[in-house]
């Protein structure tokens, strides 16, 4: 189970004091999580989800509180950050950060639809909206130049073919990370997999699971979802949900010439991030009772990036 921080009960009722939500029912952990501690907690007057934050410097964390305010109050399907009756939204347990927020209807898609993508294309769309005019600023930390460092470090002990790979990549990074960060800007999730969103039947329910939001490229945060839901399972896209990721999005939010140019770029780019973040997990977590996703999953994935099998649709 994927929780680094194990928590008593009593440990939680004296936290959940902090709040008018009534007595403690029950709670257990979130096996999914590969960052943070998450746990499952029924109360009185509902239930709620408690995450202990593990990873990233703590001066970040009201950048996350308020994203997550500007966008539930932009009628997005987010949880928030619930305030005690102090006031305090952000508070601590364990020694770690903690945050309780609303559980999120629905259930997570590990197969989805063309229904689905247009669903989630639409949302992403959506979350860049809202911030795009006002964007909080936080840089992400891992981004392109964590990418080149780490990739620079990782590359060594790969063997031929992979090592080639992630060093055509990292060099197209230097030559195109100027391009890209001139692409427009918002805050992007980072991280919109198929097992951060929820639904009930094609409609979208809830999005979680903030804690790579920062400021970035819009088009980054599209590749990023893109190559998780609409890959086939050897790493090929699959041009129907592709398609219906990017007209659901491009139906609120036009893409530009310029990012079409880009947008093969932006796949690949999307793909080396998470093939040297789960390089690193496995790393560190070898042995240890945590959830540790495959790195050979996006190293496959950039090798079909190579060719570019989806036109991004835009307009001026």
């Amino acid at each position: 189970m994927s929780v680094f921080t194990p928590l008593s009960r009593p440990q939680l009722e004296t936290f959940l004091q902090a709040y008018d939500l009534g007595r403690l029912r029950d709670f257990q952990g979130i096996a999914a999580g590969t960052e943070n501690s998450n746990f499952f907690v029924s109360l009185e007057k509902g239930e709620y989800v408690l995450t202990l934050v593990e990873r990233g410097p703590a001066q970040d964390l009201p950048f996350f509180v308020e994203l997550l305010e500007v966008l539930h109050q932009a009628q997005l399907p987010v949880p928030f950050a619930i305030p005690g009756t102090d006031g305090v939204a952000l508070r601590e347990l364990a020694g770690k950060p903690a945050l309780l927020q609303p559980r999120l209807a629905g259930k997570h898609i590990s197969a989805p639809s063309a229904e689905h993508c247009s669903e989630l294309g639409a949302l992403l769309a959506r979350l860049h909206l809202a911030t795009r005019d006002r964007i909080l600023h936080r840089r992400t930390d891992r981004g392109m130049t964590w990418m080149l460092r780490e990739g620079e470090r990782l590359v060594h002990g790969m063997e031929t073919s992979a090592a080639a790979l992630l060093n055509a990549a990292l060099q197209e990074i230097r030559e195109q990370r100027e391009a890209i960060l001139a692409l427009p800007m918002a805050n992007v999730h980072g991280d919109l997999f198929r097992d951060n969103a929820m639904f009930e039947g094609t409609r979208l329910t809830g999005v979680i699971d903030f804690y790579n939001a920062s400021a970035g490229p819009m088009l980054y945060d599209v590749a990023i979802s893109l190559n998780d839901w609409c890959s086939a399972p050897d790493g090929t896209l699959q041009p129907e949900l592709a398609m219906a990721l990017l007209s659901g999005y491009a139906r609120l939010r036009p893409f530009t010439r310029a990012e079409a140019e880009l947008w093969p770029v932006l796949l690949r780019i999307a793909c080396v991030r998470f093939w040297l973040s789960r390089l690193i997990a496995a790393q560190s977590f070898a042995g240890r009772d945590v959830l540790i996703h495959d790195p050979a999953e996006f190293e496959q994935r950039l090798s079909q990036r190579q060719v570019a099998t989806v036109a991004l649709p835009f307009t001026e």
